[in-house]
């Protein structure tokens, strides 16, 4: 009979194995050919003249597809527990399962084209991806300052222009919200010349003192920004993925996904006490043996 030790050191070992084979390259690369093949599934059911000729086969390996998704993610719970929803990433892959596995039919009729979601798991699979939408994540907070100051500028110039040109060209800068509308056209380059800036001279011959340093400010300046914080994000994120050590099992305060668990050694200790008791009684028994035979 197994103790209660060798129970959780057998299930301990178990996760252990299951954890590194369900992360093994060999696994995830199949994944990522099945995540590729289910989306050219789901493509092929757009086209209505192939769709009908094989629907059913399509179906079926749909089907199959999403099954073998779902015993990936189920495996993946069963080896980290309670650590697999500590990662962002598990969890888009969890969110996204369990969006494909509800029905496609009534009121969940709209989640039969989520599917193609499947299709985002390829950001965590392949590694450059996942480390520039880490990136993106991680610049969030200077973005948002980026855009807090495009929006001051905005509002500056919306104002100024109103004032100049609302009255002659009200469609364009008649109030401060169509202001904005015309200058975010004009910050895309978008018929900026033609379209709006060109017309405004004919009416107001200096207003190229107004365009110029807008486009530089709101499109070039801003721009610039927003392309070196993201690329210093990168940068960092490149530097933190090369220093990290490669452990496939995290330490976690008072249990580790190791064999040297504290279980385990103390197990090991047992055993081993048990073995010096019995070689002491042996050796006794043979000290006894050797007194007899003095005796006779």
């Amino acid at each position: 009979m197994l103790d209660e030790n060798q129970v959780q050191d057998t299930a301990l070992t178990n996760r252990q194995k299951a954890g590194e084979w369900i992360e093994s390259p060999h696994v995830q690369n199949f994944i990522i050919v099945l995540i590729i093949m289910n989306a050219c599934i789901i493509g092929l059911e757009t086209m209505e003249e192939g769709y009908l000729i094989h629907q059913k086969f399509i179906e079926i390996l749909d089907q199959g597809i999403l099954l073998i998704f779902s015993l990936e993610v189920a495996t993946k719970i069963y080896a980290f527990r309670w650590r697999f929803f500590k990662d962002g990433w598990n969890l888009f892959d969890f969110a996204i399962i369990s969006l494909s596995l509800l029905p496609s039919s009534g009121l969940f009729s709209i989640l039969r084209t989520l599917r193609i979601l499947r299709t985002l798991r390829l950001l965590k699979k392949i590694p450059r991806l996942r480390i520039i939408i880490d990136a993106l994540t991680s610049a969030i907070p200077s973005i948002s300052w980026i855009f807090l100051l495009l929006l001051m500028v905005f509002y500056v110039f919306a104002v100024i222009s109103t004032s100049l040109f609302g009255e002659e060209f009200p469609k364009w800068f008649g109030t401060l919200g169509n202001s904005m509308y015309t200058l975010f056209q004009v910050m895309t380059l978008e018929s900026w010349s033609m379209g709006i800036a060109r017309p405004v001279m004919e009416k107001f011959p200096h207003a190229y003192l107004f365009f110029i340093p807008f486009i530089l400010v709101a499109t070039y300046t801003s721009l610039n920004i927003f392309i070196a914080v993201v690329v210093n994000a990168m940068n960092e994120i490149y530097k933190s993925e090369e220093e990290k050590p490669a452990i496939t099992f995290p330490e976690e305060e008072n249990e580790k996904f190791i064999l040297n668990d504290s279980r385990i050694l103390e197990h090991k200790l047992l055993s081993i006490e048990k073995e010096m008791q019995e070689m002491k009684e042996l050796m006794k028994k043979m000290m006894e043996e050797k007194e007899q035979e003095k005796v006779l």
